[in-house]
């Protein structure tokens, strides 16, 4: 069977986080090597999205090119993927000569087949810039929330999709000024004339694709699609093959999907019977916010054109969000893939499995530092780690590393019960592979490594060597199988550490039936000597990453922080009534039945006196006592729980909320006054 794969080119204005891995990269990755696995013809096509607004957007902001900023990005995504184990066949971009030829020819044919509407629109213009304006070079106050500066096509506040016309006061983001519409041609694909054939080809051909894809394409043809424009007004991408196009450029997401193709043929010049022949499968891994694009828009392109086959299946996940919040790019709320290569050398096999068995499959998951953790010392140290290395050390001890030769009289009812497991789970992960259930994949993978401690904690082999010699051979002759099976079975999942298992059993054999069989190592054969497959995670090795996130987060709300209008003026005999002095917090309790109020007892150089504070989420009682404050004495007593409050203490409000004492920097006599 031939399979083309394509993983959704990641876009060339940042580098690849951990939502992207979870919701793309690692699942085609999967499905890709364990098609190659069992010897299918399976061609996994990625490459870097180069063309776009955001990308001028990020030039300007730096003053560079945007040939520079992609050039940059383009090697960071590709350098990174290659040392995680991704294994593309080729991993190209869409700012390549042979892309721009590949894309212009697409759309000339259907030009020359009048498939596009040509049409007029107004757009805004920058009259200062002398430029139109693509959706994401304006910004305005959201329609929807009122949120400041939405995108002309989303506000990210609220999530809305956007038109640029709706938006409150919009502005240029290249100059600032406010834009003018404008009368612009531009070329549409006139998706409703394939509403037809797109209800029968999803709706009633592709009932078996995953629900939230199903559901999403089925919301769009419910709701009638209507023509979709190709081209912008912009300088950068490929230029429209038409005469009198000048300054216009294929839109984005027209252009991106042709790059599979366009890579395709930069690697082989056998490229059409990866995209033409019928009896190849195209398999499209994407995230959610791409299933119009490739459900819909892109076949309805290659429907157009004619000469392509359609997707099988479009597997896309949900988004994957990072201890509680959204990743977030622009905020740089992110695990980036080339950072945690750094700072977890050699471990790409962890962040692999904490990715794939939290994989955001049916809906939003989160990552979290502990689980990730938890996961390397709890699962695949104390299991999977722990298997392979007993086996290997027994085998040492016992026979100085060489496979033994069981004797036949010696297999127990125990041994073929445990044997008889490994052909039903091979079953079960091929099914759930091929069916897009990674998840519950790598969980029967890892049911495997259990049932090979099972095994070893049942039988005891060193216990029994000392009365029953020949026992422990059958033991260790079904523990070393159990071993190459799983240096098998992992390979879609973790490929270092398989690759690290058939290293220290001196077997370089890499064959999916191989799984399960009782006879995949040779009597005698030699294994290598014992080494870790994994190592643990410390605490800190964790916190410092959760400390990280922190840092980007207080400097986000820095970032965000606007101060309030200033309050209305008032005299200086005003001002001058308020006796403010410094006082000692002598005593402290939390005030019954209430979950913000603090009691306090403060020294003010005059007396001490009672005030309640609403400061108790942010404060201990007994860590506060000491601490010199400001405090206004000569305002009017309150009741407040049954308490009379006899001032108040003045506090800041940090930019996250975060409520901080008014106090001298130095220790001050208690009753002096602040002025």
């Amino acid at each position: 069977m031939r399979y083309t794969i394509t993983a959704a080119l990641p876009y060339a204005n940042g580098p690849v986080h951990i939502g992207h891995l979870a919701g793309v990269y690692i699942p085609a990755d999967i499905y890709t090597r364990y098609l190659r696995l069992k010897g299918h013809d399976a061609l996994f096509i990625c490459g870097s999205d180069e063309h776009g607004v955001p990308i001028t957007i990020k030039a300007q902001k730096e003053g560079i090119t945007p040939q520079e900023v992609v050039d940059r990005y383009h090697t960071i995504i590709r350098d990174s993927f290659a040392e995680f184990g991704i294994s593309f066949n080729i991993y190209s971009r869409t700012s390549s000569k042979i892309h721009h030829q590949t894309s212009s020819e697409f759309f000339e044919k259907l030009y020359q087949d009048q498939v596009f509407i040509e049409k007029e629109s107004e757009q805004f213009y920058d009259s200062k810039a002398n430029q139109f304006l693509a959706d994401r070079y304006i910004l305005g106050n959201c329609p929807k929330c009122g949120a400041e500066n939405a995108y002309g096509d989303q506000c990210e506040a609220c999530g809305s999709s956007l038109n640029a016309t709706e938006l409150i006061n919009p502005r240029s983001a290249v100059t600032g000024h406010t834009p003018e519409l404008k009368m612009t041609k531009h070329w549409y694909l006139p998706l409703d004339k394939y509403e037809p054939f797109l209800k029968q080809w999803i709706l009633e051909d592709h009932k078996e694709w995953k629900t939230n894809v199903y559901g999403q394409c089925k919301s769009w043809l419910d709701s009638g699609l209507q023509p979709r424009a190709v081209s912008r007004d912009l300088d950068w991408g490929v230029p429209v093959p038409v005469d009198g196009a000048n300054g216009k450029v294929l839109y984005v997401w027209f252009d991106a999907p042709i790059g599979y193709i366009s890579a395709t043929k930069e690697l082989t010049p056998d490229w059409e019977k990866y995209w033409k022949n019928k009896d190849t499968k195209l398999i499209h891994f994407i995230g959610k916010d791409n299933i119009v694009f490739h459900c819909i828009v892109f076949p309805a392109m290659l429907k157009a054109e004619g000469s392509y086959i359609l997707p099988t299946n479009v597997p896309a996940n949900e988004f994957l969000n990072l201890e509680g919040d959204k990743i977030s790019t622009s905020r740089n709320w992110a695990v980036w893939l080339h950072e945690y290569l750094r700072d977890f050398e050699g471990k790409q096999d962890v962040l692999r499995y904490v990715l794939t068995a939290n994989a955001p499959e049916t809906k939003d998951n989160d990552f979290t530092w502990k689980d990730f953790q938890d996961r390397n010392n709890n699962e695949l140290l104390a299991i999977l780690g722990n298997f392979v290395n007993r086996s290997m050390v027994l085998t040492h001890k016992y026979f100085d590393g060489k496979v033994p030769e069981p004797e036949p009289n010696a297999f127990v009812a125990f041994d073929k019960e445990i044997m008889d497991e490994f052909p039903i789970i091979k079953q079960k992960i091929e099914t759930l592979i091929e069916t897009f259930h990674f998840r519950e994949a790598l969980k029967e993978a890892m049911n495997m490594a259990r049932l090979g401690n099972k095994y070893l904690a049942e039988t005891e082999p060193w216990k029994v060597i000392k009365t029953d010699p020949d026992r422990v051979k059958n033991i260790m002759y079904i523990a070393m199988q159990i071993t190459a099976g799983l240096s098998q079975v992992f390979e879609p999942f973790l490929p270092f550490a398989a690759a690290k298992i058939r290293k220290l059993l001196n077997f370089e054999t890499v064959d999916w039936n191989l799984i399960g069989n009782c006879k995949a190592l040779p009597i005698g054969h030699q294994i290598a000597n014992p080494e870790l497959l994994f190592t643990r995670i410390e605490d800190e090795h964790v916190v410092a990453q959760v400390e990280k996130l922190q840092s980007t987060k207080q400097q986000n709300l820095s970032n965000k922080f606007k101060a309030n209008d200033s309050k209305p003026l008032i005299s200086y005999d005003e001002f001058a009534k308020m006796d403010i002095r410094v006082g000692t917090i002598v005593a402290a309790e939390k005030v019954a039945k209430t979950k913000k109020l603090l009691k306090l007892t403060i020294d003010t150089g005059i007396d001490q006196r009672t005030v309640v504070s609403g400061i108790a989420e942010f404060f201990e009682p007994d860590k506060i006592i000491g601490q010199q404050v400001s405090i206004l004495i000569n305002l009017a007593p309150r009741e407040l729980k049954g308490i009379e409050s006899q001032g108040m203490i003045l506090m800041t409000e940090d930019a996250d909320g975060t409520l901080r004492f008014v106090q001298p920097t130095l220790q001050t006599k208690n009753g002096c006054e602040v002025k």
